[in-house]
């Protein structure tokens, strides 16, 4: 008669607890490099806010409670830059999505060399550095010698004062940026474009659907979702892109007609050294925008679309 062998029961591995903690030390450089770099910016930010202080070294710091906050909205000039800012927004949305969007889908069917050099050329501005662009187009757009206007005379046309026009500027410079974005979104929309099922066009066309219901029925439900991310980027960052040309080209003006709540931000802290106005203002952007981003990822869950 055979006995069963007893089998016990095999002590707890004495390694659990330290392969537990193995996936925080994965994550512990970028964790402190976001405290680093993110978040103990905005809580600095957040108690200069209370504070008048020029960033001398040695310089008391004075607690005025709210008062940076106060006087920050009961000046003009902030009241302008953030009109301007929603007139950036508003102009960076068709040339940061429309544009890129019919590009991505037009240029998708064409021949794949043509296609490829085609958008490599549209990619172009968004690898120059926006300095040197600036740079680049002051001169193109001066008013006196610019090659644009030497176009423009040759017409029989006045010159235009892109950037010393108040009417117009603004609107330069939304151009100048759209112009420098237009590569990387059409970038993005060609590789969301290039992922759809291509069984699905294939069946579209079986059953007779012309090119435009192929884009109307297919093609736009699918990139929903790109579509929504591009324009959430273009919202929350579209002023922020044109810093450098504001800084370059206008420094703001004319008559504060180009400014916005970035270059404002900067013109606190760097120019008139104001440490306290800057942070109150960079506090109200981030509660402002963060408030934006919350409803359009409300709106992203909800109308994005995913082919199952």
């Amino acid at each position: 008669m055979t006995s069963t062998p007893v089998v016990t029961p095999t002590a707890p591995h004495r390694r659990t607890g330290r392969w537990r903690i193995s996936p925080w030390l994965y994550l512990l450089p970028a964790l402190a490099t976001l405290i680093l770099w993110v978040y103990w910016p905005l809580l600095d930010a957040l108690r200069l806010s209370f504070f008048q202080w020029n960033m001398v070294p040695g310089a008391p710091m004075t607690f005025v409670g709210l008062e940076n906050y106060q006087a920050i909205f009961a000046l003009p000039k902030f009241w302008q830059a953030l009109r301007n800012t929603g007139v950036y927004i508003l102009g960076l949305l068709p040339l940061a999505v429309l544009v890129p969007l019919a590009i991505a889908i037009y240029t998708h069917d064409l021949p794949p060399r043509a296609r490829n050099i085609y958008r490599a050329v549209i990619f172009v501005p968004m690898i120059i550095a926006p300095v040197v662009a600036a740079a680049v187009w002051r001169w193109l757009l001066d008013p006196g010698h610019g090659m644009v206007n030497e176009v423009i005379g040759l017409l029989g046309h006045r010159p235009v004062r892109f950037l010393q026009d108040p009417k117009l500027a603004i609107w330069t410079i939304i151009v100048l940026t759209g112009w420098k974005l237009i590569g990387f979104s059409t970038l993005i929309f060609s590789a969301a474009n290039a992922n759809i099922n291509p069984s699905l066009i294939e069946a579209a066309r079986m059953d007779g659907a012309g090119k435009w219901q192929i884009i109307r029925d297919i093609r736009l439900p699918m990139l929903r979702t790109t579509i929504l991310f591009l324009t959430l980027m273009t919202v929350l960052l579209g002023a922020q892109w044109s810093f450098a040309y504001i800084h370059v080209l206008t420094g703001g003006g004319p008559l504060g007609s180009t400014t916005n709540i970035f270059y404002i931000l900067w013109d606190f802290g760097f120019s008139t050294l104001s440490v306290g106005w800057s942070s109150a203002a960079a506090i109200i952007l981030f509660l402002g925008f963060g408030g934006v981003a919350f409803v359009l990822f409300r709106l992203m869950d909800r109308y994005s679309f995913h082919d199952s």
